[in-house]
């Protein structure tokens, strides 16, 4: 059983951009980990094992690989014990004809053991199960990998016989399985193992490259064939030509990793070339410009140290002529057309104004139940309308309403309709050029925020106001007909848009009510109150995910939520305050007696009061407990209502000796009605007392 290195290479056409890093990450994974579960490749291996991809192959090499797996033995099972053997301890007819089919006879009935099998037991044979030769692994090995790459697009093609068909990403043009320097007679997609691969299409030294073994795979394809084959060392080449060609133009890159993994994805030898377009262009704003180059001609543009787009742009060839200048020429030709479209697209949309584009919204569908654009746009201007009224003046309803009214009218123009990453952006751009105030520029702008999770959140009053507006629109209107998102679907992205309401409420320290706030949009829809309870239900869903996703226990966060704060914005601190009480000495035994008194409660049939009537206090522990909450009580409460949420919970800390004793002591369902009256009306402040934070017995 030696050991040698591996290599499988699988040489294709030109992959999708996209897709390559993760078919990289997958191919890699998956053929390790076969190849590991036939004991081919230790498991501790794993680090060593190094992957390639390039747009035209994916490769892997995996350190000390055995050309045939070690014996092992397994626990064969035959058969249940009382089919096997007859109540003498004898070989059934059965069994013996079993074990002639493995070719032994009677004689092996002594080697058999019993083994549980569920509830019953069962005969087991131990047996030498014979390892599996490389051959078979890797091509079992490869055959399963391939069947899991994450493919978004299968192509069917032709192979050479010209009766076959195979289905792929891309056509597949040379297979390679070297085991040292010996070929693994191995097959896939209608091609043979070899030991040829290709270099770069234009740059290699010689066509095919033959590999001397599997370890100089990477440096042969360098050096004969002028690629890069590591993903991760193309990657960081990449960024090492980027950074020193815009350092000697005094700019620097934009940073983009997306855009950055596409490129290195189109390249086997990369090769930075600065380019330049017309400073005139720089009159259209910079986003549009920075879209324009990096969605379609895949260019880094440079920015200066103010972050204000130059008209000096970074191209990654994927050659390497001795005068560049026909290839920078080239690409400087075929972005100017498409910074004159995009000048062009400026130009048109500022001739009208926003408020001249609202009529057309009527014409957008927004959802076949929902109406259009349009009747959408006039549900937002209304609640923000009544949001603004409740947070501020009539100057912000003014601002929030002409900001609401205007957020949309940008998806009808020619600059939106060609870049629809763009909206909002271009909409403070016309109300700019309209000289419109500040506030409702940036609003129009601000009101997709936060798009995503880390996005910054609205920069001025009235854009939070027109964001709550359009989110809560969004949520409301999408429940209210159904469209609530399941399992890991949300087309809607209302799981965006319910944490945003969220991180706006309680970053900005709001004091609107979320309950009141669904009410007030319900109002535009005739919802009745069941879509408020299960947005409700959903947005704390996505709130209880968020927190523990920030360092909380789910217990900590459920004690919180369990009450379902109206103020959003003190979530965070009763949080920090359970988390601080829940560090006292005290804190587990009051948790445990919190819940232990909900649990009494529940079960009481009708209402209980809240009340004690001193004279009906018999036991020295409930005077005691009596006495100690008509003295934490008020300081609690007063804490409480100042917003010292940590110092209100950790004043129940005086409470533990007695409510332990209480309970040691007192039996509460006494058989004088009274008197239990009396005994679960002292619990019931207790309870109340305890959960006014959060309910504590979650703790427990």
């Amino acid at each position: 059983m030696s050991q040698q290195n591996l290599l499988v290479e699988l040489f294709v056409e030109e992959l999708p951009p996209k897709a390559l890093k993760h078919l990289d990450i997958v191919f890699k994974r998956e053929l390790f980990n076969n190849l590991m579960q036939m004991d081919l490749v230790e498991r501790v291996n794993v680090i060593s094992v190094t992957s390639y991809a390039t747009p035209r192959r994916l490769a892997v090499h995996i350190k000390n690989v055995l050309s045939v797996a070690p014996n092992k033995q397994i626990a064969q099972k035959l058969m249940p014990v009382n089919v096997g053997l007859d109540a003498s301890g004898n070989a059934t007819p059965a069994l013996i004809k079993r074990l002639q089919g493995l070719g032994l006879d009677e004689s092996a009935v002594s080697q058999l053991t019993k083994q549980a099998d569920g509830k019953n037991e069962a005969l087991f044979l131990e047996v030498t199960q014979k390892g599996a030769a490389l051959k078979d692994g890797l091509q079992k090995a490869l055959d399963e990998t391939l069947a899991k790459l994450p493919i978004p697009k299968v192509m069917t093609y032709q192979l050479a016989d010209g009766w076959s068909n195979v289905n792929f990403v891309r056509p597949a043009h040379g297979l390679v399985a070297l085991h040292g320097s010996e070929i693994v007679p191995i097959t896939a997609l209608g091609l043979t193992a070899g030991n040829t691969t290709q270099g770069h299409r234009f740059e290699a030294n010689q066509p095919i490259i033959t590999l001397k073994n599997a370890d100089t795979y990477a440096e042969q394809l360098k050096s004969e064939g002028a690629v890069i084959a590591s993903y991760d060392e193309r990657r960081a080449e990449i960024v090492r030509q980027l950074n020193a060609a815009a350092a000697k133009e005094n700019l620097k890159p934009i940073e983009d990793e997306a855009l950055l993994d596409e490129v290195n994805s189109l390249v086997e030898l990369p090769n930075v070339l600065l380019g330049q377009f017309e400073a005139e262009f720089l009159e259209v704003p910079q986003e549009c410009l920075i879209l324009t180059m990096k969605a379609n001609q895949k260019y880094f543009p440079l920015l200066d140290a103010n972050n204000k787009l130059t008209n000096k742009f970074l191209i990654v060839s994927n050659i390497k002529p001795a005068d560049p200048s026909a290839v920078i020429g080239g690409n400087e030709r075929v972005v100017r057309p498409r910074l004159a479209d995009a000048k062009f697209f400026f130009d048109q949309d500022r001739k009208k104004t926003l408020e001249s584009r609202i009529a057309g919204l009527d014409k957008v569908v927004y959802h076949n139940k929902l109406g259009s654009q349009g009747t959408r746009n006039q549900r937002v201007v209304k609640i923000a309308g009544e949001i603004a009224k409740q947070i501020g003046n009539s100057d912000l309803a003014a601002k929030a309403e002409l900001a609401a009214r205007l957020s949309k009218a940008d998806l009808v123009t020619d600059m939106v309709g060609e870049f629809p990453e763009l909206q909002g952006i271009m909409g403070r751009y016309y109300a700019q050029h309209e000289k419109l105030d500040d506030d409702v520029a940036f609003a129009i702008e601000d009101h997709y925020k936060p798009r995503f999770a880390g996005d910054t959140l609205p920069r001025s009053q009235t854009g939070l106001v027109v964001a709550l507006a359009d989110k809560l629109e969004t949520l409301v209107g999408l429940f209210s007909i159904g469209e609530k998102p399941t399992g890991d679907k949300d087309p809607f992205g209302l799981r965006r848009q319910a944490l945003g309401i969220i991180r706006m409420l309680i970053e900005s320290k709001s004091p609107l009510g979320f309950k009141p706030l669904l009410q007030l949009v319900l109002n535009q829809f005739n919802a009745d109150a069941s879509v408020a309870l299960a947005i409700q239900e959903f947005s704390f869903d996505r709130l209880s995910v968020n927190l523990r996703e920030q360092g909380a226990s789910p217990q900590e966060v459920d004690a919180v939520l369990a009450l379902q704060p109206d103020l959003l914005h003190e979530i965070p601190q009763r949080l920090s305050a359970v988390r601080q009480f829940a560090t006292l000495i005290e804190a587990p035994a009051l948790a445990a007696a919190n819940k232990r008194v909900g649990n009494i409660l529940k079960k009481v049939e009708g209402e209980v009061k809240a009340e004690v009537v001193e004279n009906l206090l018999q036991e020295p522990a409930e005077k005691a407990l009596a006495a100690a909450l008509t003295k934490v009580k008020p300081q609690a409460d007063k804490l409480f209502e100042a917003g010292d949420y940590t110092a209100s919970l950790q004043a129940l800390a005086a409470l533990k000796a007695p409510v332990d004793d209480f309970f040691d002591n007192v039996m509460v369902n006494a058989d004088d009605p009274a008197l239990k009256a009396n005994r679960l009306g002292l619990l019931a402040i207790l309870h109340q007392t305890m959960n006014r934070v959060a309910d504590l017995s979650k703790l427990a």
